[in-house]
């Protein structure tokens, strides 16, 4: 007898595939529109090039002459996108260059260039720019056209005056000492590709200095003792502390990392430019001498020689931005350090860089543009705007409206500032459409423009219910929904907290440590609410969770997820201003950037989303395979030609042939039915199966046989597509054995 078989929109991970009749267990690269499954769309890269770095930050925007622009923040290097070129506006430390002679040093055989740069804070990873004139060093077969106009990755900083690159091939001459002349441009230091918890070998560097922390210099002498500058008292004065951690205990490295002469020294305090509180030698390293101008690097965050790797609290921050516009001009914001303006209708814009902001705050956490009133707002910045050592990670302050250089608050302007209550952390703010979403990391607030003379009115609204990272919430249709730690919610004007059906499936196996990495992104042209998230064993995004805010209901709520490795994203953006959304997916494997000689970071693709029906670069086309998977089947207590059959389960059904239903397909289709007699059996495929369906068949011929058996629908080549509709099994009882 053929029975119609139909399956509730939405995968359900909390229950066994038995306890899943009625309904999906799972899929790959699929989503649920109307109510039906179908695959989702494919994805073709944006540009010739890969991007240095991963990117962490993604803003679209249009300019006064209707240029459309995407901005993409990696870990290393701030771009502009626009008409299928990428262009570097990333901000410069010495934005006029730093003249060098007795620039260069090499050796016979080696791709090793060290560069004597004079006192500067550069680290590995950091990125550098020579400029368009530079005089080749005597002895090498490097050129001056090998240096110029051209960036280079940091391998190492040996020392406060030096550092080291690598070049894209050996030294086949003699070798240069202290040789040429050059021009250099340092690039703002974003931070590391990962979020990593700071302990245990392996996680750091050699040594245990980690990308992107803070270096500085001693200003005045250490001598071989327990005492500080000058061979006196318990304090250490440096020639500067911004970046330094300045609550608990915390260390620094005085020396070349990783060297025998290099020492780590703890302190509890930091005064002006002065840290407090040392103690000599410590975390096993052995206390030695230093003179003036020693190269020293915060060593906070990893555990020391021979000390257990058990300190899973303290967590190293990745490279994060955080973007957004005021009309035309972008404002970017290193998260953790200084804000940027770039303007876009600017005269030959692609060629200017983005510059700081003045008297804005030279840390903050997060940043935003308030709309319609046009203040820009910092959160988890600092109340002296010009020292670093006054962040408060609850605190935030708006600039005076429309003027985005004026935070300091008169009887004549809107600026000002308030300090949250709940929690210890602003995790992140959300522009709504009547309101500012604020949350910290247990609570939600409302921040509403009300005009003078408070400017901003705040509410709380939420309690237990804060943000697991920054970029891990998202408003659409007057609604904002969210991450926690403990679930998904959701603000309607009251807190909820959302019935989630594969809430222990992501929950179960995701990556705390990592959380920062959490990119929550809108595709409005399906009603989709998407989380990409690290998985337990991933230090980068590789699933993605997603909503149906469309078609769900209260008590029908539409969720699925996807592991496929080619879809999860580090950035989103939906398709307002480009007319399809746009992601960026991370290969930390492929160094191959179009920009960077000497990358060691990983590269980043651009990709625009919804278009074709698989993955789409300029050299290869890779099949976007999916496929969808259905609880188990069974004859269920039902009467039918005269016959009643009895108990859920209990009798052996035979499948004889299936009548497949697609709403549209493209190309073939496979079916799997996948047969059980009982819920703790391996899943077997029926006999003759899997089945290759084309567009024109009307039925195929079975032979399957069990007490229970799913559903499997998939595509396996190119160019295939699937939106499916009502299946029929014909089914007659096969006895109890």
């Amino acid at each position: 007898m053929l029975q119609k078989i139909g399956f509730a929109p939405g995968f359900n991970k909390q229950v066994t595939s038995t306890g899943a009749e009625g309904q999906w267990t799972g899929g790959e690269n699929v989503r649920f529109r109307y109510l039906v499954p179908e695959k989702i769309g494919g994805w073709k890269q944006l540009g010739d090039s890969k991007l240095t770095g991963v990117a962490r930050g993604l803003h679209h925007w249009v300019n006064n002459t209707q240029i459309k622009y995407a901005a993409i923040g990696t870990n290393r290097i701030l771009y502009a996108y626009s008409g299928g070129i990428f262009y570097d506006i990333h901000p410069l430390v010495n934005p006029s260059g730093t003249a060098i002679t007795t620039a260069f040093s090499t050796t016979n055989g080696s791709p090793t260039v060290t560069i004597t740069t004079g006192v500067t804070t550069f680290q590995a990873g950091d990125i550098i720019l020579f400029g368009a004139t530079v005089t080749a060093p005597t002895g090498s077969n490097f050129t001056a056209a090998d240096f110029e106009n051209k960036k280079f990755m940091v391998t190492s900083a040996p020392s406060n005056t030096t550092i080291t690159i690598t070049m894209a091939s050996n030294e086949t001459g003699a070798g240069a000492t202290n040789s040429g002349a050059a021009t250099y441009y340092q690039y703002y230091n974003v931070g590391p590709a990962e979020q990593l918890g700071a302990y245990g070998w392996g996680i750091s560097l050699f040594g245990g200095n980690v990308l992107g922390s803070i270096a500085t210099t001693l200003n005045g002498s250490l001598s071989d003792n327990v005492y500080g500058t000058g061979g006196s008292g318990t304090t250490i004065t440096l020639t500067s502390v911004v970046g330094l951690p300045t609550s608990g205990t915390n260390s620094i490295t005085v020396g070349v990392v990783g060297s025998t002469a290099s020492e780590i020294i703890t302190y509890t305090g930091v005064a002006g430019t002065t840290i407090t509180g040392i103690t000599r030698g410590a975390l096993g390293s052995t206390r030695s001498a230093h003179s003036t101008a020693t190269a020293v690097t915060n060593s906070s965050s990893f555990t020391g020689w021979g000390s257990p790797a058990s300190n899973t609290d303290s967590v190293i921050d990745p490279g994060l931005w955080s973007l957004d516009n005021l009309g035309s001009k972008l404002i970017a914001l290193i998260v953790g350090g200084k804000c940027f303006e770039w303007d876009a209708d600017l005269t030959n814009a692609t060629s200017v860089r983005a510059s700081v902001i003045a008297n804005a705050p030279v840390v903050s956490n997060s940043m935003i543009v308030s709309t319609p009133d046009r203040h820009l707002v910092f959160f988890g910045t600092t109340t002296t705007n010009t020292d670093s050592t006054t962040q408060d990670e609850m605190y935030l302050q708006f600039s005076n409206q429309e003027d985005i250089t004026d935070y300091t608050p008169t009887a004549n302007n809107s600026a000002g500032s308030q300090k949250l209550a709940d929690g210890s952390r602003i995790m992140g703010a959300l522009r709504g459409r009547n309101a500012i979403y604020v949350w910290t990391d247990t609570a939600l607030f409302i921040m509403r423009f009300v005009g003078q003379p408070f400017t901003f009115a705040f509410e709380q609204v939420g309690t237990n219910c804060g943000l697991i990272g920054m970029n891990a919430a998202k408003e659409v249709d007057g609604t904002v929904y969210w991450m926690s730690e403990n679930g998904f919610f959701r603000y309607t004007g009251k807190l909820e907290s959302m019935v989630c059906l594969v809430e222990d499936y992501v929950f179960d196996d995701i990556n705390t440590t990592s959380s920062q990495l959490i990119y929550c992104g809108l595709n409005n042209l399906f009603g989709e609410i998407m989380w990409f998230y690290p998985t337990s064993t991933s230090n980068a995004n590789d699933r993605c969770v997603s909503y149906n805010y469309l078609d769900s209901r209260s008590e029908k709520p539409i969720w699925f997820t996807n592991a496929n490795q080619y879809f999860p994203r580090s950035t989103w953006a939906d398709s307002a201003i480009f007319g399809l959304p746009h992601g960026t997916s991370y290969d930390a494997g492929n160094d191959a950037s179009f920009d960077v000689v000497g990358n060691t970071d990983g590269s980043t693709i651009y990709y625009e989303h919804e278009t074709g029906t698989d993955q789409i670069t300029p050299t290869v086309t890779t099949t976007l395979i999916s496929n969808i998977l259905s609880g188990d089947f069974d004859i269920t207590q039902d009467q039918r030609e005269g016959i009643t059959f009895r108990g859920d389960g209990e009798f052996i059904m035979r499948i004889n042939r299936i009548v497949p239903d697609f709403i549209s397909q493209t190309g073939n289709t496979t079916i799997d039915l996948e047969v059980r007699d009982y819920p703790n059996d391996t899943a077997a495929t029926s006999t003759l199966g899997p089945f290759t369906i084309s567009s024109t068949q009307s039925k195929i011929d079975t032979r399957a046989r069990g007490r229970a058996v799913a559903l499997k629908i998939s595509n396996t080549a190119a160019s295939e597509s699937w939106k499916l509709g009502t299946f029929r099994l014909d089914i007659h009882p096969d006895g109890r054995r």
